[in-house]
C-alpha cells in the first residue's frame, strides 16, 4: 500500500472500486451445496492440480518474496513517511507555504495538497521503480520505463485534481460539521464510488489502455462469451464486448465485466486470447461474470459502506487525540487546519493496513462463489468443464509466477483470491452434474 495525499479517494479508488468490479456476497441461504462441502483442499490435492516446473518454481517463490516484502515494507514506510514529514515539522512548513501563497481557501487548499502529494510521491518512489523493475526482471511486464512514468504522471494527476476536490470538500464539512463531519463526509464518499465505477471504463480506463469491439478481430470469441452471457441471464449486446492490448503492457491474462448501466461492458484481454483456449477464456470470463449474476456489487458497498464509516469515524477519534497530544509539537492547531490532513491520513493508513486481512477474507470468500459459478456457467459449453477450469488455474499460475505453497500467514493477510493451488485443486474435484448432486447457480 503506497500511502499517498488523498489517502480517502486512494482507499475508495485502489480498494473499493476493484472489489466492486471482481467480487461481493451473495445471499444463498444455509443450505450446504456441494461447493461449501468441498471447499477444504488438502495440500496433496493443491499440489496436484497446480504445480510448476523446477527452474520457474525457482522463480515463483524468488518473486513472490519481491511482491510480500514490498507489499509489507510499503505499507510500513507509507505510515513512517507521515510520522516524519509531521515530527520535523515539514507538513507546517508545507502548509505555512500554501496559506502564505494566497488568502483564497481553494488555492491554499490544492497548494498544500500539490506539496503534500508531491513529497510523498517522492519519497514512495524508490519502492515504486523497484516494483516496476521487478515485475520486467521476471517477465512480468514489459512496459517501457517512459510508458511507466507517463503512465505515473497521469495517475499523479488524476490524483491531485479529483483528490483535491476531495479533500476541499473534506475541510468545509469540517467547518460545517466539527464532531459530525465523518459521518457527512462519508456520504459523498460513497457516492464518489459509485460513479468511479459507472466512468472508470468509460474515462478512466482508455487514458491507460487501448480499446477496440472485440468483433473487429474476434467475432467467434464474441459467440462463444455471448453463449456464457446468455447461460447466465444477462444481456450484454455484442457491441459492449471490447479487446484491451495488455501486452503492450503486461504479460498476464484477464477478462472481465466492468461499469454498470451504460456503462456496462465485456473486456478481454489480448494476452488471454493469444495464450488461452477458447474454453479457457469462457471459464475466466464466466468467473468475471458470476460477480455480477450474483449481485455482489450491491452486498460489497453495504460491507465496504459500513467498513468505510467505522473507519472514518475512528479516523475522528485518532485525530482529535493525536492533535490534542502531539499538535502543538507538530504545528498542527486543530482539524480544521490545512495540517490535520496529514495527522488523517497518518491514522487512515493505519487502519486500512489492520483492515487489510478483513477485506482480503471478504474477497476470498466471494472469489470462491465466483469460481464455482464459472465453473456451472460453462457446463454445456465446454466439454469438461472441471478439466477446464483447473487448465485455466495451471495456465495463469505459470504465467504469472505464482508460488503453488504461499505461506499461510502472507495469504491470510494479503491475498484476495484463494490461492491458485486450492483454486486448481477445487476446479478439479467439483463436479455437481453426478447423480445425487446439483449445482449451485444453475438448475442443470
Amino acid at each position: 500500500m503506497r500511502i499517498r495525499i488523498f489517502a480517502v479517494l486512494l482507499f475508495l479508488l485502489t480498494a473499493i472500486v476493484p472489489l466492486l468490479k471482481a467480487q461481493a456476497s451473495a445471499a444463498q441461504g444455509t443450505q450446504q451445496t456441494p461447493a461449501a462441502q468441498e471447499q477444504k483442499t488438502t495440500t496433496n490435492d493443491a499440489g496436484a492440480a497446480y504445480s510448476l516446473p523446477p527452474e520457474k518454481l525457482a522463480k515463483a517463490i524468488a518473486y513472490s518474496r519481491i511482491r510480500v516484502i514490498l507489499d509489507f515494507l510499503g505499507s510500513g514506510w507509507g505510515i513512517l513517511q507521515l510520522v516524519l514529514l509531521l515530527a520535523l515539522g515539514a507538513v507546517a512548513r508545507m502548509r505555512d507555504a500554501a496559506v502564505g501563497l494566497s488568502a483564497n481557501r481553494w488555492v491554499q487548499g490544492f497548494a498544500f495538497a500539490l506539496l503534500l502529494l508531491l513529497t510523498t510521491t517522492l519519497l514512495g518512489l524508490p519502492l515504486d521503480l523497484y516494483a516496476h523493475h521487478a515485475a520486467v526482471e521476471y517477465g512480468q511486464s514489459v512496459q517501457g520505463w517512459a510508458s511507466w512514468a507517463l503512465d505515473e504522471a497521469k495517475s499523479f494527476l488524476l490524483v491531485f485534481v479529483f483528490g483535491g476536490l476531495l479533500v476541499m470538500l473534506l475541510f468545509w464539512v469540517i467547518r460545517k460539521s466539527p464532531n459530525r463531519w465523518w459521518f457527512w463526509f462519508w456520504i459523498p464518499a460513497m457516492l464518489i464510488v459509485l460513479l468511479s465505477v459507472f466512468i472508470a471504463p468509460v474515462l478512466i480506463d482508455p487514458l491507460f489502455n487501448k480499446f477496440e469491439p472485440l468483433a473487429k478481430s474476434n467475432p467467434a470469441l464474441v459467440d462463444r462469451l455471448e453463449q456464457v452471457v446468455t447461460r447466465g441471464g444477462v444481456q450484454i449486446a455484442p457491441e459492449r464486448m471490447y479487446l484491451m492490448k495488455a501486452s503492450e503492457k503486461v504479460t498476464t491474462l484477464n477478462a472481465y465485466v466492468t461499469g454498470y448501466g451504460a456503462s456496462k461492458r465485456v473486456v478481454v484481454w489480448d494476452n488471454t486470447i493469444a495464450k488461452a483456449t477458447p474454453d479457457e477464456i469462457s471459464f475466466i470470463f464466466g468467473h468475471e461474470l458470476g460477480h455480477y449474476v450474483l449481485n455482489h456489487i450491491p452486498a460489497t458497498l453495504a460491507f465496504l459502506g459500513l467498513l468505510l464509516l467505522v473507519e472514518f469515524y475512528l479516523g475522528y477519534r485518532g485525530v482529535r487525540w493525536l492533535i490534542a497530544r502531539y499538535g502543538k509539537r507538530w504545528g498542527v492547531s486543530s482539524q480544521n487546519d490545512w495540517s490535520a490532513l496529514a495527522v488523517l491520513l497518518l491514522v487512515l493508513a493505519v487502519l486500512s493496513f489492520f483492515s487489510e486481512p478483513i477485506i482480503n477474507g471478504y474477497s476470498r470468500m466471494h472469489e470462491h462463489e465466483a469460481d464455482v459459478y464459472g465453473q456451472e456457467a460453462i457446463h454445456g459449453i465446454v466439454a469438461d468443464p472441471q478439466a477446464t477450469a483447473q487448465q485455466a488455474f495451471q495456465l495463469l499460475g505459470e504465467i504469472s509466477l505464482v508460488d503453488p505453497n504461499p505461506n499461510p500467514f502472507v495469504e491470510f493477510w494479503t491475498f484476495s483470491h484463494p490461492s491458485v493451488a486450492s483454486r486448481a485443486a477445487f476446479a478439479a474435484r467439483y463436479n455437481p452434474w453426478t447423480p445425487g448432486q446439483r449445482p449451485k447457480f444453475f438448475n442443470k
